[in-house]
Protein backbone atom coordinates (compact mmCIF):
# COMPACT_ATOMS: atom_id res chain seq x y z
CA UNK A 1 0.00 0.00 0.00
CA UNK A 2 2.98 2.33 1.12
CA UNK A 3 4.19 1.42 -2.64
CA UNK A 4 1.26 1.99 -4.32
CA UNK A 5 1.17 5.33 -2.52
CA UNK A 6 4.07 6.69 -3.87
CA UNK A 7 3.60 5.45 -7.37
CA UNK A 8 0.13 6.74 -7.80
CA UNK A 9 -0.77 8.85 -4.99
CA UNK A 10 -4.23 10.46 -6.83
CA UNK A 11 -5.59 7.17 -7.00
CA UNK A 12 -5.01 6.16 -3.03
CA UNK A 13 -6.56 8.97 -2.14
CA UNK A 14 -9.30 9.33 -4.43
CA UNK A 15 -10.81 5.79 -4.44
CA UNK A 16 -13.90 5.86 -2.39
CA UNK A 17 -17.57 4.33 -2.87
CA UNK A 18 -20.63 6.54 -1.67
CA UNK A 19 -24.13 6.17 -1.86
CA UNK A 20 -26.24 9.20 -3.42
CA UNK A 21 -28.95 10.52 -1.99
CA UNK A 22 -30.99 13.62 -3.59
CA UNK A 23 -33.79 15.82 -2.93
CA UNK A 24 -34.74 19.29 -4.89
CA UNK A 25 -36.89 20.49 -7.25
CA UNK A 26 -37.91 19.48 -10.97
CA UNK A 27 -39.00 22.30 -13.88
CA UNK A 28 -39.05 22.43 -17.91
CA UNK A 29 -38.41 24.53 -20.60
CA UNK A 30 -40.52 24.17 -23.57
CA UNK A 31 -44.00 25.95 -25.66
CA UNK A 32 -45.85 25.93 -22.02
CA UNK A 33 -42.80 27.20 -19.76
CA UNK A 34 -40.89 29.39 -21.88
CA UNK A 35 -38.65 30.44 -19.20
CA UNK A 36 -35.40 29.27 -19.40
CA UNK A 37 -34.60 28.51 -15.71
CA UNK A 38 -37.29 29.50 -13.02
CA UNK A 39 -38.91 27.84 -9.95
CA UNK A 40 -42.22 28.91 -11.57
CA UNK A 41 -44.74 25.55 -11.62
CA UNK A 42 -41.79 23.55 -10.30
CA UNK A 43 -42.48 19.66 -9.15
CA UNK A 44 -40.06 17.75 -7.01
CA UNK A 45 -37.62 15.58 -7.98
CA UNK A 46 -35.57 12.42 -5.52
CA UNK A 47 -32.77 10.35 -6.81
CA UNK A 48 -30.47 7.82 -5.47
CA UNK A 49 -27.39 6.65 -6.83
CA UNK A 50 -23.51 5.19 -6.66
CA UNK A 51 -20.56 7.26 -6.77
CA UNK A 52 -17.04 5.89 -7.72
CA UNK A 53 -13.57 8.15 -6.99
CA UNK A 54 -11.85 7.42 -9.96
CA UNK A 55 -8.75 9.70 -8.80
CA UNK A 56 -8.74 12.67 -6.13
CA UNK A 57 -10.38 14.90 -9.34
CA UNK A 58 -12.81 12.83 -10.96
CA UNK A 59 -15.70 10.55 -9.63
CA UNK A 60 -18.06 8.83 -12.09
CA UNK A 61 -21.62 7.80 -11.08
CA UNK A 62 -24.67 6.39 -11.77
CA UNK A 63 -28.24 7.91 -10.69
CA UNK A 64 -31.48 6.74 -10.56
CA UNK A 65 -33.89 10.28 -10.42
CA UNK A 66 -38.04 10.52 -10.02
CA UNK A 67 -39.48 13.43 -10.57
CA UNK A 68 -42.30 15.79 -11.97
CA UNK A 69 -42.68 18.54 -14.21
CA UNK A 70 -45.33 20.17 -15.84
CA UNK A 71 -46.55 23.60 -17.05
CA UNK A 72 -49.99 25.39 -17.85
CA UNK A 73 -50.37 28.37 -20.16
CA UNK A 74 -52.91 30.27 -17.75
CA UNK A 75 -49.92 31.30 -15.30
CA UNK A 76 -48.55 33.07 -18.70
CA UNK A 77 -50.12 36.30 -17.93
CA UNK A 78 -48.01 38.05 -20.04
CA UNK A 79 -49.03 36.61 -23.46
CA UNK A 80 -53.16 36.35 -24.13
CA UNK A 81 -52.93 34.09 -26.70
CA UNK A 82 -51.58 31.29 -24.68
CA UNK A 83 -54.20 32.41 -22.37
CA UNK A 84 -56.61 31.84 -25.17
CA UNK A 85 -54.76 28.34 -25.73
CA UNK A 86 -55.58 27.39 -22.53
CA UNK A 87 -53.70 23.96 -22.11
CA UNK A 88 -51.19 22.57 -19.29
CA UNK A 89 -49.70 19.21 -19.03
CA UNK A 90 -47.92 17.07 -15.86
CA UNK A 91 -45.50 14.20 -16.49
CA UNK A 92 -43.83 11.89 -14.18
CA UNK A 93 -40.07 12.03 -15.21
CA UNK A 94 -38.29 8.39 -14.60
CA UNK A 95 -34.29 8.73 -15.42
CA UNK A 96 -31.31 6.78 -15.39
CA UNK A 97 -28.25 8.09 -15.89
CA UNK A 98 -24.05 8.08 -16.18
CA UNK A 99 -22.28 10.69 -15.40
CA UNK A 100 -18.76 11.65 -14.72
CA UNK A 101 -17.65 14.81 -12.16
CA UNK A 102 -14.97 16.80 -12.64
CA UNK A 103 -14.23 18.36 -9.08
CA UNK A 104 -11.72 21.84 -9.41
CA UNK A 105 -10.43 21.19 -6.17
CA UNK A 106 -9.35 18.04 -4.50
CA UNK A 107 -11.49 17.12 -1.17
CA UNK A 108 -8.77 15.39 0.25
CA UNK A 109 -6.74 18.28 0.67
CA UNK A 110 -9.93 21.09 0.48
CA UNK A 111 -13.25 21.41 2.22
CA UNK A 112 -15.25 22.76 -1.00
CA UNK A 113 -14.73 22.57 -4.27
CA UNK A 114 -17.04 23.53 -7.44
CA UNK A 115 -17.31 20.78 -10.25
CA UNK A 116 -18.88 20.09 -13.33
CA UNK A 117 -20.40 17.33 -15.06
CA UNK A 118 -21.63 15.59 -18.21
CA UNK A 119 -22.97 12.04 -19.69
CA UNK A 120 -25.74 10.04 -20.75
CA UNK A 121 -29.26 9.59 -19.63
CA UNK A 122 -32.11 7.99 -20.63
CA UNK A 123 -35.66 8.65 -19.23
CA UNK A 124 -39.11 7.67 -19.60
CA UNK A 125 -42.27 10.37 -19.72
CA UNK A 126 -45.76 9.94 -20.40
CA UNK A 127 -47.73 13.30 -20.49
CA UNK A 128 -51.61 14.04 -19.28
CA UNK A 129 -53.49 16.93 -18.23
CA UNK A 130 -56.70 17.23 -16.48
CA UNK A 131 -60.30 17.31 -17.89
CA UNK A 132 -63.30 19.52 -16.94
CA UNK A 133 -64.50 16.76 -14.39
CA UNK A 134 -61.00 16.37 -13.17
CA UNK A 135 -60.29 13.32 -14.66
CA UNK A 136 -56.34 12.41 -15.54
CA UNK A 137 -55.93 12.02 -19.26
CA UNK A 138 -52.71 10.96 -21.31
CA UNK A 139 -52.63 12.90 -24.12
CA UNK A 140 -49.98 10.49 -26.42
CA UNK A 141 -52.45 8.09 -27.76
CA UNK A 142 -54.97 11.56 -28.51
CA UNK A 143 -52.82 12.19 -31.31
CA UNK A 144 -53.28 15.68 -30.39
CA UNK A 145 -51.27 17.25 -33.60
CA UNK A 146 -51.86 14.41 -35.98
CA UNK A 147 -49.33 12.13 -34.44
CA UNK A 148 -49.75 8.70 -36.70
CA UNK A 149 -53.51 9.73 -38.85
CA UNK A 150 -52.86 8.80 -42.63
CA UNK A 151 -53.87 12.63 -43.12
CA UNK A 152 -50.78 13.87 -41.94
CA UNK A 153 -47.94 11.61 -42.74
CA UNK A 154 -45.46 13.92 -41.56
CA UNK A 155 -45.99 13.32 -38.13
CA UNK A 156 -45.40 10.27 -36.75
CA UNK A 157 -45.85 9.17 -33.19
CA UNK A 158 -43.32 9.96 -30.46
CA UNK A 159 -41.16 7.78 -28.36
CA UNK A 160 -41.84 7.78 -24.38
CA UNK A 161 -38.55 6.60 -23.71
CA UNK A 162 -35.57 8.59 -25.23
CA UNK A 163 -32.00 9.88 -24.34
CA UNK A 164 -30.74 12.98 -23.32
CA UNK A 165 -27.28 14.58 -22.47
CA UNK A 166 -27.22 15.72 -19.31
CA UNK A 167 -25.28 18.50 -18.17
CA UNK A 168 -24.40 21.24 -15.02
CA UNK A 169 -22.57 21.58 -12.34
CA UNK A 170 -22.81 22.80 -8.22
CA UNK A 171 -20.41 22.83 -5.72
CA UNK A 172 -19.12 20.84 -2.77
CA UNK A 173 -18.33 20.74 0.72
CA UNK A 174 -16.83 17.44 3.18
CA UNK A 175 -18.74 17.63 6.40
CA UNK A 176 -16.93 14.47 7.87
CA UNK A 177 -14.65 11.99 6.48
CA UNK A 178 -16.95 9.94 4.82
CA UNK A 179 -20.31 12.84 4.27
CA UNK A 180 -20.06 15.44 1.35
CA UNK A 181 -23.10 17.64 1.03
CA UNK A 182 -23.40 19.01 -2.50
CA UNK A 183 -25.97 21.80 -4.59
CA UNK A 184 -25.83 21.03 -7.86
CA UNK A 185 -27.76 22.28 -10.97
CA UNK A 186 -28.78 20.00 -13.92
CA UNK A 187 -29.49 20.51 -17.40
CA UNK A 188 -31.14 17.89 -19.80
CA UNK A 189 -30.97 18.42 -23.72
CA UNK A 190 -33.81 16.52 -25.17
CA UNK A 191 -34.02 15.21 -28.84
CA UNK A 192 -37.84 15.68 -28.72
CA UNK A 193 -40.18 18.63 -28.95
CA UNK A 194 -43.31 16.56 -27.34
CA UNK A 195 -42.23 16.32 -23.55
CA UNK A 196 -45.88 18.40 -23.16
CA UNK A 197 -47.20 16.90 -26.09
CA UNK A 198 -47.21 20.43 -27.46
CA UNK A 199 -44.88 21.32 -30.98
CA UNK A 200 -46.13 22.27 -34.53
CA UNK A 201 -49.83 23.35 -35.85
CA UNK A 202 -53.47 22.26 -34.78
CA UNK A 203 -54.94 19.86 -37.10
CA UNK A 204 -58.46 19.70 -38.55
CA UNK A 205 -61.16 19.28 -36.01
CA UNK A 206 -63.40 16.81 -37.68
CA UNK A 207 -60.65 14.68 -38.78
CA UNK A 208 -59.35 14.23 -35.24
CA UNK A 209 -62.78 13.24 -33.70
CA UNK A 210 -63.34 11.38 -36.36
CA UNK A 211 -59.65 9.57 -35.75
CA UNK A 212 -59.41 9.86 -32.34
CA UNK A 213 -63.15 10.93 -30.56
CA UNK A 214 -64.25 13.84 -29.29
CA UNK A 215 -61.27 13.76 -26.34
CA UNK A 216 -58.89 14.45 -28.19
CA UNK A 217 -60.22 17.49 -29.74
CA UNK A 218 -61.26 18.59 -26.31
CA UNK A 219 -57.28 18.45 -25.03
CA UNK A 220 -55.68 19.68 -28.42
CA UNK A 221 -57.85 23.13 -28.12
CA UNK A 222 -58.93 24.12 -24.42
CA UNK A 223 -59.88 28.10 -24.98
CA UNK A 224 -63.46 26.87 -24.77
CA UNK A 225 -63.58 26.31 -21.36
CA UNK A 226 -62.73 29.69 -20.52
CA UNK A 227 -65.74 32.58 -20.24
CA UNK A 228 -64.14 34.38 -22.91
CA UNK A 229 -63.87 30.93 -24.95
CA UNK A 230 -62.60 31.16 -28.47
CA UNK A 231 -63.55 28.45 -31.42
CA UNK A 232 -61.86 25.77 -32.59
CA UNK A 233 -58.78 26.70 -34.48
CA UNK A 234 -58.58 26.47 -37.94
CA UNK A 235 -56.23 23.30 -39.71
CA UNK A 236 -52.84 24.24 -39.93
CA UNK A 237 -53.26 27.04 -37.05
CA UNK A 238 -49.92 27.32 -35.11
CA UNK A 239 -50.52 25.59 -31.74
CA UNK A 240 -46.66 25.20 -30.70
CA UNK A 241 -42.79 25.90 -31.77
CA UNK A 242 -41.02 23.08 -33.33
CA UNK A 243 -38.23 24.95 -33.27
CA UNK A 244 -36.77 24.53 -29.91
CA UNK A 245 -36.69 21.30 -28.74
CA UNK A 246 -37.79 21.15 -25.24
CA UNK A 247 -35.64 20.51 -21.44
CA UNK A 248 -36.00 19.55 -18.13
CA UNK A 249 -33.51 19.97 -15.25
CA UNK A 250 -33.04 19.34 -11.65
CA UNK A 251 -31.56 21.44 -8.94
CA UNK A 252 -30.99 20.45 -5.16
CA UNK A 253 -29.07 18.91 -2.24
CA UNK A 254 -27.07 15.59 -2.56
CA UNK A 255 -25.88 13.90 0.17
CA UNK A 256 -23.09 11.47 -0.28
CA UNK A 257 -22.15 8.90 1.98
CA UNK A 258 -19.10 7.20 1.81
CA UNK A 259 -19.41 3.51 2.40
CA UNK A 260 -15.85 1.82 1.06
CA UNK A 261 -12.63 4.53 0.97
CA UNK A 262 -8.93 4.76 1.34
CA UNK A 263 -9.30 8.46 1.92
CA UNK A 264 -5.99 9.65 3.23
CA UNK A 265 -6.71 11.12 6.58
CA UNK A 266 -2.93 11.85 8.81
CA UNK A 267 -0.74 9.16 6.81
CA UNK A 268 -3.62 6.75 7.90
CA UNK A 269 -6.23 5.29 5.23
CA UNK A 270 -9.65 5.46 6.49
CA UNK A 271 -9.57 1.54 7.16
CA UNK A 272 -6.38 1.83 9.06
CA UNK A 273 -3.65 1.24 6.38
CA UNK A 274 -0.38 2.83 6.40
CA UNK A 275 -0.27 5.29 3.36
CA UNK A 276 1.10 8.35 2.15
CA UNK A 277 1.06 11.53 4.28
CA UNK A 278 -1.61 14.22 3.18
CA UNK A 279 -0.29 17.36 1.82
CA UNK A 280 -0.67 19.66 4.90
CA UNK A 281 -1.39 22.78 2.63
Amino acid sequence: MLLLGLLFPSLLHAQQISLDLFGGFANYQGDLQPKKFSTDQARGAFGLGLRYGLTDHFDVRANFTYARVGAADKFNKSNSALLQRNLSFETKITEGSLLLDYNILSLNYHSFTPYVFGGVAIYHFNPYAYDTLNNRVYLHPLSTEGEGLSQYPDRKPYHLTQFAIPFGGGVRWRVTDNVVLSYEIGLRKLFTDRLDDVSTTYVDQATLIAAKGSKAAEMAFRGGELKTGAAYPADGTKRGGSEFKDWYYFSGITVSIGIGSTRTRGGMSDRGNISCPKKVL
